[in-house]
């Protein structure tokens, strides 16, 4: 094997081993930490964190990006409480109005990018901007809220996404079971079928696909529609998990999975990337976010830390196609 092979193959274990460092560091760091409610915690944040970086893995792999993942989120979040609380609409039917704004937005998405040839950059900023206002604009400016685990009508909710009593454990998260249920769901859309290879074809050479019969257009807004339930599903997770759901937020949220995806192997270049990979990424950016919080620092000094690992991921994949790029040549 070449030296510049065994590069390639130790990127493969950058994410796994920054995992468990940067576990135990902040278990020495914080005496809160490495208690079973933190676990809990950090599992808790991986659920939205995880299907956002589910969905947006394909959108990268084509060489797009989309920056209206959080607000995205938040929208149908905040529109499936509203619908529950204000319309009084089945709790079922609200859980599939989530779904269905952010296969809305996603699919937006896709055809701007597709068949208005926006850049993906701008398309996804403009659709930021639009779900942020139209959630504020249907529940004036009202914060919403999803039912606790205690009210007569709705109470399974928590206890079927977040936690419940099971295996003799008090508060068991029985939403690693979603995630990883949707995980592999992921893996086998994205390794496994047509769709996954179409998606590696245009994030390679989107020239030679199309060249090749593949339509490009088409199937650039299906991976934007179905980046867009994975969103709406986050969604989900995050009312369970949170409760309350307030207008104009979720800015931001998106870099927890962009990063997340990038840090597990994903190119932003295109072309490369695997659902483990994210997966590990996912975990990495659970444990930054509730380690730091653990450590006592505040909500800015959280977003700053987020940000030099967002440089950081961005700096590593360039390194890491520079390496493969080396590999091709020789």
């Amino acid at each position: 094997m070449k030296l510049s092979e065994k590069k390639i193959d130790m990127q493969k274990v950058l994410a796994p081993a920054a995992l468990v460092i940067l576990y135990v560091f902040f278990s020495f760091a914080s005496k809160s930490f490495f208690t079973l409610d933190t676990f809990k915690a950090i599992l808790e944040s991986s659920y939205y964190i995880g299907f956002m970086a589910f969905g947006v893995t394909f959108i990268i792999i084509t060489g797009g990006i989309d920056l209206s993942l959080g607000t995205v989120m938040m929208c149908a979040a905040l529109l499936g409480a509203y619908t529950f609380k204000q319309l009084h609409w089945p709790l079922v039917v609200s859980l599939l109005v989530a779904i269905l704004v952010g296969a809305g937005f996603g699919f937006l998405n896709g055809v701007m990018v597709a068949k208005l040839k926006l850049p993906p950059f701008i398309a996804t900023l403009g659709t930021m901007m639009m779900s942020q206002g139209f959630g504020s604009i249907i529940t004036k400016v009202q914060s919403q809220t999803w039912p606790t685990a205690t009210e007569p009508v709705g109470g399974w909710f928590k206890k079927v996404f977040i936690r419940n009593d099971l295996f003799g454990v008090k508060g068991f998260p029985v939403g690693v079971f979603w995630l990883i249920g949707f995980f592999v769901i992921a893996a086998l859309i994205l390794h496994k079928t047509k769709f996954g290879r179409y998606v590696f074809a245009i994030g390679s050479n989107e020239e030679a696909a199309r060249l090749s019969g593949i339509n490009v257009d088409n199937w650039k807004i299906a991976v934007y529609t179905l980046s867009g339930i994975f969103v709406g599903l986050s969604g989900i997770m995050y009312a369970a998990a949170y409760t309350t759901i307030t207008p104009g937020t979720g800015n931001g949220q998106e870099m927890n999975g962009i990063t997340g995806v990038v840090i597990g192997g994903t190119s932003m270049s295109g072309g490369s990337g695997t659902m483990v990979g994210t997966l590990i990424g996912v975990f990495i950016m659970s444990v930054l976010k509730t380690g730091l919080s653990a450590c006592g620092l505040q909500a800015p000094w959280q977003t700053f830390f987020t940000g030099l690992v967002v440089i950081g991921a961005v700096l590593l994949d360039i390194q890491r196609t520079k390496a493969a790029n080396r590999v091709k040549k020789s």
